[in-house]
């Protein structure tokens, strides 16, 4: 089996994480057009760049025939994948919260204290939760974003907390922030495993190692995004999860600059978890219509 991968430290041990649960295989570091350009590669989330950036030559890949399957971040899988290709499953989900780093609340922060992040997402839920925080973009992986919060560039950083997780740094986070406030994007935490829609061969082997439940939510939270035509510019956040044998989906949403924001919170049926996210999207997207009209 061999897996395709990007080349950063984190993808590569979300490969190597996902090879052992396979009994083996060979991983293929891939250089994506996203991490050319180590600027935009810093500061993606943040600039919106777009998603096909980091999964593009992945794709080409799998369609040539020269990896069996493509390992992705499954925040940063777009909503459309490429011809022939097929989501074919997850494994177990890492923890989807985000976390913050350099204080052990975020109430401990002085007013006006800098908080950084590379996600506009994090950005706008940082200021509704504290609009006398400064919040500023930054630049770099995870071990560059905690070194320049050790050289106190920063008062304060948010991570996600599965990046951590997996790059074995997790005693890093002061304070796991509460998900129903800070709402993760769709798909955070989530490795999500792409294949070519004809394999078999590949198709089994991933179906040994698929969670249901986090397949399940994840599916969820990808029809929550492209319910509400989200791309890289969308301030939106989705998480699912199990409840009384079915699924709970929380969706938050930024209105533009003003801070306003919108949420919504709806369970439905564990074999349905698209129709789920759809309806949610549906609810979200009329709530933003009548917050702007009466603005």
């Amino acid at each position: 089996m061999r897996i395709g991968t990007r080349a950063s430290a984190l993808a590569l041990a979300q490969a190597r994480a996902v090879l052992e649960l396979l009994g083996g295989g060979e991983i293929v570091p891939i250089l994506t057009s996203g991490d050319r350009d180590s600027a935009a590669a810093d500061e993606h989330a943040l600039a919106g760049e777009d998603k096909s950036r980091w999964v593009a030559e992945l794709e080409q890949a799998l369609q040539r025939g020269e990896i069996d399957v493509a390992v992705h971040s499954a925040k940063d899988l777009p909503g459309e994948l490429a011809e022939g290709l097929v989501l074919a499953g997850a494994p177990a989900r890492a923890g989807a919260e985000d976390v913050l780093c350099g204080a052990e609340h975020l109430d401990a922060l002085a007013a006006g204290a800098r908080v950084g992040t590379s996600s506009i997402r994090r950005a706008a839920q940082l200021r509704a939760a504290r609009a006398d925080l400064t919040v500023v973009s930054m630049r770099g992986n995870v071990d560059t974003r905690l070194s320049k919060l050790g050289r106190g560039e920063y008062d304060a950083i948010v991570l996600a907390r599965a990046g951590l997780q997996r790059l074995g740094r997790e005693d890093a986070a002061g304070a796991v922030l509460d998900p129903a406030v800070f709402v993760p994007a769709p798909g955070q935490g989530t490795l999500a495993l792409e294949a070519r829609g004809g394999d078999a061969a590949a198709q089994d082997a991933i179906a040994a190692i698929i969670d249901a439940e986090a397949f399940a939510a994840l599916l969820a939270e990808r029809a929550l995004a492209r319910a509400l035509d989200a791309d890289c510019h969308t301030p939106l956040g989705g998480h699912a999860t199990p409840w009384g044998g079915g699924l709970r989906l929380r969706a938050w949403l930024a209105l533009g600059e003003s801070g306003d924001w919108a949420g919504d919170e709806l369970e439905g049926e564990i074999s349905d978890p698209e129709a789920l996210g759809r309806e949610v999207g549906a609810r979200l997207a009329l709530a933003r219509g009548t917050i702007e009209a009466g603005a």
